[in-house]
């Protein structure tokens, strides 16, 4: 069996620069660490859990098969605060039939960032009998 002890998801931005300002500044995610020197240097971000590492460069536009799930506490709240830092909101917050708050946002490579809330009472917090 693998131990896992970290974890990180890596992304290759077209703009590096512009995605630091996204994830650092409009996001306003925390920095862990940075590496390197110049444009493409390497910067991680903490990512409740784990971790978001901006790391070189890639003329390749991003897989449709790759999303972030930010799990936070007031998906409302996140939206205005988000707003008023200039991100485009791609579908503000809705209540899922499955019972989730989501709303969807994209990073500046067109990286599909849903931002979920999970209700107190919804059975990924609480699971009654359990």
């Amino acid at each position: 069996m693998v131990h896992v002890l970290s974890s990180r998801t890596l992304l290759r931005p077209s703009d590096p620069e512009r995605s630091r300002a996204f994830y650092g500044e409009q996001l306003g995610l925390s920095v862990y660490r940075e590496f390197g020197t110049g444009p493409e240097r390497g910067t991680v971000y903490f990512l409740g859990g784990g971790f978001l590492e901006l790391s070189g460069r890639s003329d390749d536009p991003p897989s449709p098969a790759v999303r972030l799930w930010l799990q936070v506490e007031d998906a409302k709240a996140a939206c205005e605060e988000l707003r008023a830092r200039g991100v485009e909101i791609v579908r503000p917050p809705v209540k899922e039939p499955w019972g989730l708050v989501e709303m969807w946002i994209n990073d500046p490579d067109g990286t599909p960032i849903v931002l979920v809330e999970i209700p107190a009472d919804h059975p990924l917090r609480y699971r009654p009998g359990i």
